[in-house]
Order: C-alpha cells, then structure tokens, then sequence
C-alpha cells in the first residue's frame, strides 16, 4: 500500500484571514480555492513540500467544520492519508473497530473521494482517507 500523508486540516473562521500568515508571513502561494456547496465550505489548499495545508472555512452554520469552531475555536480540524481505494478502507476500518462517519465515501476537494474516520476510535485525531482520482 502506497499511503502517505495528503494534507493536514485547519479550521478557520476566515480563510482571507489566515492567508495573512501563510503568504503574508511565510511567502506560501495558495492552490486556489474551491466551494463545496454540499458540505458548506470553503477552502483553500496550501503547498508544503510534499503535503498540503487545506484551510477550512463554513460557508453557512450547518457546515462540516461549523461547529467545531463554535466548541474549540480555529485550529487543528484533520489529518487526511491518501490511499488507493477509499471504500475498501472504509469497510476494513469497521473490520478493524474503527467508526466511519459515512458508509460511502463523499465527494471532497478536486474530486476526490474522501471518508472520515470518528476521533473517538482513531486515537483522538479526526483521520480523512483520500482517494485521488
């Protein structure tokens, strides 16, 4: 299996915001962003080397990140591990006790398909799966 880290998630209250410290402050060039309207965010993609950034900020209150912020505040929301098929790890996580949020992969940023793993059984870290397609 050929799975590496993909991205690492940021909520934000303002993704204008929070460019000031990733370009403004460290010079990193945004990779766009992008609405995505069944999930109620917006984000922005930020390049690191070989892992990416993806601030996350709700375009309306019943977002995927909206109440996350109202219970811990902007900062660290995921960390996301690209791997081959999303839904074969999707039925292996329950095989291994771990909790999906879903039992289909949804769609993500630049079409991918992306699956969540609850923090509760993923050692406290909300764990996105990845699937580039």
């Amino acid at each position: 299996m050929n799975t590496k880290i993909d991205h690492i998630g940021i909520a934000v209250n303002s993704i204008e915001e929070a460019l000031k410290l990733y370009s403004g402050l460290l010079g990193v060039e945004s990779l766009g962003e992008e609405i995505i309207e069944e999930r109620g965010l917006k984000v922005a993609f930020l390049k690191f080397g070989d892992t990416k950034i993806e601030l996350l900020q709700p375009t309306r209150e019943n977002s995927e990140v909206s109440g996350f912020l109202e219970k811990k505040g902007p900062g660290f929301h995921h960390i996301a591990y690209e791997v081959e098929n999303v839904q074969e790890m999707i039925i292996k996580s329950k095989e291994l006790g771990f909790k999906p949020l879903s039992e289909e992969p949804k769609i993500g940023a630049h079409n991918t398909l992306v699956a969540f793993l609850h923090p509760k059984t993923s050692g406290g870290i909300l764990t996105e799966l990845v699937q580039h397609q």
